[in-house]
Order: C-alpha cells, then sequence, then structure tokens
C-alpha cells in the first residue's frame, strides 16, 4: 500500500484504499485495516503541511473560544477542526489555507457562534458562500479541499439551521433531502465502485441553492430567538 501513503493526488490515494477495501471483501478486518491506513495517511499528509494545521488549529481555537458556554459551541468546533486536519491532503500541491477556504469554515462553524440562531444566520450563510467561491476563482486557490469543505459547509449548516428554524415536518425532510442524501449517496456510491465519484458541480440554481433562499427567507421574516 506505498501509493496510498506516498501519493500526492488524494483522489488516487483513496481509490487505492477502497480499492484494498472491496479485495478484502469488506470483513470486519478489512473495515479496520481501511480506517488504519486512512488514519494514516491523514497524519502522514497533515505532517507534511504544518502551515496549514497551523492555520486550522488557531481559526478553531478562535471560533471555540467564541463559542464556549453555548451549544453546539465546543464540540461543534472540535468535529470541524478534526474532519479538516484529518482531510488537509485534499489541498494536494498547496502548503496553506486560502482565504475562502477561511470563509467555508467560518460558515460551517455559524452554528457554534454567538448570534448564530438570530435571524440574520442564513443571510450571512449565503454571503459567505457567494464570497468563498469568487475568491477561490479570482485568486485560482480551488482545491478538493474547498470544494468538498464547501459541500460538507452546506450540508453542516443548512441541516442544522432547518431543524433549529423550522418546526414542520416538510422543511426538515426537504434539507436532510437536498443536503444528508447527496452525502450518503456519494459514500454509497463510491463503497460500490471502489472510487471517489466526481462531486456534481453546483448550479446557479440547483434546488438546494432555491431551498437556502427559501429558509433565510422564512427565518428572516419572522425572526428567530435567541440562544445562549
Amino acid at each position: 500500500m506505498a501509493s496510498v501513503f506516498d501519493a500526492s493526488d488524494s483522489r488516487a490515494a483513496t481509490n487505492a484504499l477502497l480499492a484494498g477495501l472491496h479485495e478484502d471483501g469488506f470483513s470486519p478486518a478489512a473495515v479496520v485495516l481501511f480506517l488504519v491506513r486512512a488514519a494514516r495517511r491523514s497524519l502522514l499528509q497533515a505532517a507534511r503541511r504544518p502551515r496549514a494545521l497551523a492555520e486550522l488549529t488557531v481559526l478553531h481555537g478562535a471560533l471555540c473560544a467564541r463559542g464556549a458556554g453555548r451549544r453546539p459551541g465546543p464540540r461543534w468546533v472540535a468535529t470541524s477542526w478534526a474532519l479538516s486536519a484529518s482531510h488537509l491532503g485534499l489541498l494536494e500541491h498547496r502548503r496553506r489555507l486560502a482565504a475562502a477556504d477561511v470563509l467555508t469554515l467560518l460558515r460551517a462553524n455559524l452554528p457554534a457562534l454567538p448570534g448564530g440562531d438570530r435571524r440574520l444566520a442564513g443571510v450571512v450563510a449565503i454571503v459567505l458562500d457567494l464570497a468563498d467561491g469568487r475568491l477561490a476563482r479570482r485568486h485560482g486557490t480551488t482545491s478538493p479541499f474547498g470544494d468538498y469543505a464547501d459541500a460538507f459547509a452546506d450540508a453542516a449548516f443548512w441541516t442544522w439551521h432547518a431543524w433549529r428554524h423550522e418546526t414542520g415536518r416538510t422543511p426538515r425532510a426537504a434539507a436532510v433531502a437536498a443536503w444528508g442524501l447527496p452525502v450518503v449517496a456519494v459514500t454509497a456510491t463510491a463503497l460500490h465502485r471502489d472510487r471517489m465519484p466526481e462531486r456534481p458541480r453546483p448550479a446557479l440554481l440547483r434546488p438546494a441553492a432555491a431551498l437556502q433562499i427559501v429558509f433565510a427567507a422564512r427565518s428572516l421574516l419572522r425572526g428567530a430567538p435567541d440562544s445562549r
């Protein structure tokens, strides 16, 4: 499995890991070995990018301090740090975070910050989403890390937003369908095909984008209680 640890292409390394898991028949031992190999690669990739790891740690440390004493607060931020740090290999040739990556991570952690329950949270999330995409394109800092971080930031924030602000079953189910099911579908496809599928590129009028606008507008119009 040397290619898994030495490959600079994160997609090729992931495909090699998935192929090994499939060859071993998805047995419990194979799953454990897969997780161990994936964790080892993550550690090696993070060690090769000490600046990016330090930037992640400083950013999440500041977010944790801001969210101390409120829910979901530090636990949410800690999960964000762990997921980000374990996927630094997706930065590929880059050794540091881009400004667009920082904005994406800020969006993902809005639920943990003071004011995250207020009626402008949805609007702030949309503005950050548009800003990070524009920055990445303008400065040529797009990467698999930013691509997947963007998808998971959307899934984390908007699913939380729907369950925090929407009381009806229909909007909550719509949030799960728009942001949760694609994550499950991509994972299932990867396991079935032994390789990571290309993430669908967002379109301006995709259903999830329209749903973001609906949720943000509903929250803005009716207001939402603060959470201490």
